[in-house]
Order: structure tokens, then sequence, then C-alpha cells
């Protein structure tokens, strides 16, 4: 196709091939979910300042006011005003599956950033209420683009072992970035009553996306995407690079490469899966993908999360105490997926999530109960017990979704899929995480001006039906390959690697020769067996290519 890339070129210097590459690509990639953790803390703190009420929505507004809840806001406005994002990155996360397969993860990456730092500039100049929703819009597309694309760029760089892991980094990113953006919104609140109070949190996210854009440029491409798209030898390199210290004899690189190049192969006899394959052939997958992100909205986190300091200032506190106590709710959040980052590939995904499901139960009927008592009570003094302990009660959620919920569906969405479908398959799962998140942003303010309390019961109800649907659908999919997972569903299993091995290890002989200096053998003047081992003229080469590896590697396609 027109667009596809027909060269590709690795610009990461030498001393970072081996593990520094591997866990520099996985963090700073993971800014792009951190830019949406940011944009979440933003808007929920924007939304407790007279200077944003009135400015946005024409409302004159003392603090006594917002903290008593009385804006005069339209909730329907007001939900339009945080919801109008999700809308945008469900459409792009549709649209992603294909940039994704087309240009690669890293380009996907690249112009996500760019459309983040569009609207930044957007929001930070927004004189009204319309250009502030078309900058949130263009926000959207470049969320969605990241959301699709940065789990399936984890998972396809991580080590089969440790995708867990992987994913919870990228996860924590987000939730880091939530944290900054609470603490930020706390710091600008002083500046009251400038508008810079708002708006200066926008100055700081277009910057981080700066940050992002650039590294772009120095991100190595997947191997899996690699190999999909022809570059072969480039894939095999980047393998080596990132999991082998650049070795590209090491066997067990080389083995990792035979079961990319045969799934490769192997999926390219049955060609790109349509939509409609997705759900006919894959339709346990789909059910997992689907519901995972479902449920990990409607158990509630972005009926907290987009309203956080409004929920506080419900409970009791004054406003500048609930900005505060958000950022220390978002410390609680970050640290709640430490255990998923050391634990999740270590006990499974399934244990995780039922887990989960409970522990967000029972947290969301403490919230819910207190806030019953503490609506029951006069405004002020009377109310800061009732309000601790709700905070105590809305950190334990936090802590529980982060540990669990949290990463769980990014990594079910990006490891479930096979090569095939794992774009339109991360993009559904992606398409329905924003469906339901809209849903939840629309329907969180009218419902809690409607029912008050009893919307945190309603969270729970949900949570208890994830723990049904968690118990007789989700297989374990821990301690397997990408390529493996089919066993586990059931899928086609690739018997005969043999052909695929054998082309391994002829690609590292082509390597290690060209890059030496040495004359490339021929099929015709070399054979090789099928096999994990490395015959020992290939480890005599590999010694020399490693003694004889430049400080930078360049690699460029001979198309």
């Amino acid at each position: 196709m027109f667009f596809r890339p027909k060269t590709y070129s690795a610009r990461y210097p030498q001393w970072m091939v081996g593990r520094p590459l591997l866990y520099m690509s996985s963090a700073l990639a993971s800014l792009g979910d951190a830019m949406f953790g940011y944009g979440q803390g933003s808007i929920a703190a924007a939304q407790v300042q007279p200077s944003f009420i009135h400015r946005m929505f024409g409302k004159e507004v003392t603090m006594a006011q917002i903290q008593a809840g009385q804006t005069g806001v339209d909730p329907f406005i007001q939900a339009i005003t945080v919801a109008c994002l999700n809308i945008t990155a469900l459409l792009a996360s549709f649209i992603a599956a294909y940039l994704c397969d087309l240009l690669g993860r890293r380009m996907s990456v690249r112009i996500g950033g760019v459309m983040y730092f569009i609207a930044a500039l957007i929001q930070v100049f927004a004189p009204n209420l319309g250009t502030l929703i078309a900058g949130r819009c263009i926000q959207g597309l470049g969320v969605g683009i990241l959301s699709m694309t940065v789990p399936i760029l984890q998972c396809e760089i991580a080590p089969a072992h440790a995708r867990g892991l992987f994913v919870s980094i990228e996860y924590i990113c987000l939730n880091i970035g939530y944290a900054v953006s609470a603490w930020v919104g706390y710091g600008f609140f002083f500046a009251m009553p400038s508008e810079i109070s708002w708006r200066g949190p926008y100055i700081v996210q277009a910057a981080i996306a700066l940050v992002l854009i650039f590294w772009t440029f120095f991100l190595p491409e997947t191997p899996r995407w690699l190999a999909q798209n022809g570059f072969q030898k480039e894939a095999l390199i980047t393998l080596a690079d990132l999991h082998g210290a650049g070795n590209v004899s090491d066997p067990k690189i080389l083995a990792t490469y035979a079961e990319i190049v045969a799934a490769v192969e192997f999926e390219a006899h049955m060609g790109q899966a349509s939509w409609r394959q997705l759900f006919t052939q894959y339709t346990r997958r789909c059910v997992v993908g689907i519901t995972c992100q479902m449920f990990a909205q409607l158990n509630g986190i972005n009926a907290i999360l987009y309203f956080l300091p409004s929920n506080l200032t419900r409970a009791g506190f004054t406003i500048s105490r609930s900005l505060l106590y958000s950022g220390a709710c978002a410390l609680v959040y970050c640290s709640g997926t430490i255990p998923a980052m050391f634990l999740i590939d270590k006990f499974g995904r399934r244990a995780f999530l039922l887990f989960g499901s409970l522990a967000l139960a029972a947290s969301l009927s403490i919230v819910g109960g207190l806030q019953y008592y503490a609506d029951s009570l006069p405004l002020g003094s009377a109310r800061v017990s009732a309000a601790d302990a709700i905070f105590f009660g809305v950190c334990l959620y936090l802590f529980f979704f982060g540990a669990t919920w949290g990463p769980g569906p990014w990594l079910l969405g990006a490891e479930i899929f096979p090569l095939r479908a794992r774009a339109k398959g991360m993009s559904l799962s992606t398409g329905t995480n924003w469906l339901f998140n809209f849903i939840i942003a629309f329907i969180t303010p009218p419902l809690f001006n409607a029912i008050n309390a009893g919307y945190y019961f309603v969270l729970v109800g949900f949570c208890i039906i994830s723990v049904i649907v968690v118990w007789f659908i989700y297989p374990e999919t821990a301690h397997h390959t990408l390529e493996d997972l089919g066993e586990v569903f059931g899928d086609k299993v690739m018997d005969d690697e043999g052909h695929a091995r054998e082309q391994a290890e002829r690609s590292a002989n082509a390597i290690q020769r060209e890059r030496s200096g040495l004359p490339v053998i021929t099929d015709s003047e070399v054979t090789l067996q099928p096999s994990t081992s490395i015959t020992p003229a290939a480890k005599d080469e590999a010694s020399i290519v490693m003694k004889e590896r430049s400080s930078v590697v360049t690699i460029a396609s001979d198309a």
C-alpha cells in the first residue's frame, strides 16, 4: 500500500542495547497513557474553580456556593464538557487499528502525541466553552490512538514471562499522570483569581506531549510488526537488541524469532482478520476483550476520578482541601499498581480480577454508606469526621482498582488476540472502554444529582456481576507466549516450526557475516538444521560481530 513504510531505521544509540533499551522503550512509550491520566485530573480540578466556571459556563459563583454544590451549572452541560473526549477517543481507537497495522506502532504513537500537543495548545488559549470542547475532542483523538497502540507495543516487546509487568508499567504511568495533574492543579489553584489557575496545567500537558513526540524518533519498532511487514532481518536484530544484548545468535532469541516467523507465515495464509472473522472465529476472545473494558468502567473508576474533587467537596471538605486530598488519593492510586507489577504474572489475571471485583464492591459500599450518613448532617464542621472516613474509603477503592481492574483489562486486550487480528481486536477492546467511559462520564453528574449516595450502590452491583463473568468466561493467559495463546483459546496450534527455525538461523548467519564484512553464505553453501541449537560457525561469527558492532545501530531495509 502507498503509505506503508518501505524502509526501517533504528536510531537508538548502541549503549542502550539490552535491558536499558527495553525498559526505556516501555516507560517512555507509556507517556501516552500518562497524558491520558493527566487529562483526567486537569478537567477534574478545573471544575471546582470559580474562574473556570465563570469563563466556560457564564456563572458568577463563590467558593461557598461551589462547596455547597450550588453553581447553577446544568449537569448535562457539565457532563458533555467532560464526556466529549470519550466520543472522539472511541472513533480514534477504531481508526488506530488501521494506522497501527499500516504505519507501525511507533508512528501511531507519534501521531497520537502530535494530536495531544495541538489539543493542549487549544485548551491553554480557550476563550469559551465551545473552544474548550473542540480542544478536548482533538485530545480524544490522541487519547484513542495512544490507548490502543501503547498496550500492543508493550505486549509485543515484552518477554513472555513479564507481559504483566510491562503493561503494569504502562498503567502506573497513567496513574502517575493523574497524580501529577492533581498536584499541578493544587499548585495552580493558589493563582486564583487569575485564569492561569486552570490554564497552567494545560501548558504542562503540552510539554509532556513534546517529550513523547521527541522519543518516538528513537523508539524501536516491535519485532512482530517488522516480521509481518517484510523486515525479517530487522525484526531479528531488533529482537536481539531488546532481549539478547544485541546477540543475534542467542538460542533463545532464535527460538523466539522462529515462533514469530511461524506465526506470521501461518497467519499470512489466512490473511488479515476481517471484523466479521473477529467475532465468528475469535468469539471467546472478543467476549473477554469487550467485557474486561466494559466492567473496568462500570466498576466505577471514572465516576470517582473525573469528579473526585467535586465528590470530596460533596462529602464535606473545603475546595482547597478537596484538591489537596485528591492529590493524596492519586498517590494511593499509583501505589496500587505496584502489587500488579510484580504479582500479576505470578498469580495470573483471573485471580487478580476476581479479588479486585470483591474488594471494589466492599470499598464502594463503605463510601456509599458513609455518604448517606454525611448527607444527613448539616454543612460545615459537623461533616468533617464523615468526610475523613469517605476519604479513607475512596483511597481503599483506588488502591484496589489500581492493583486489579486498572492494568488487567489493558493487558488482556493487548495479549489475547493473534497477530492477524491484534490491532482490530485491541481497537474493539479499547473502543468498548471509551464507549462506557463516555456513558459513565455522561450519566454521573445527573445521577449524583438525582440519587446522591445511591449511585455508589449501583456501581457495587456491577462489581458483583463482574465476578460472575470472570469466573465463568475468562481463561488464564499468564505463563504463555503470545504465539502460544491459541492453545488457551482452542485455536489451531502450529506444531511444525522447523522451517521457521531454519529461516531464523539462516538470517542470523547472513546478518553476522554482513556486519563483520564477510561474504554472505547462500542457501547452496550451507545446510542448517531446524533446531534451537546454534551451529559452531554461527557462534564464532557472533563473537566477531560483538567485538565489531559500532556505537550506533542504523538498520535500513534492502527494499
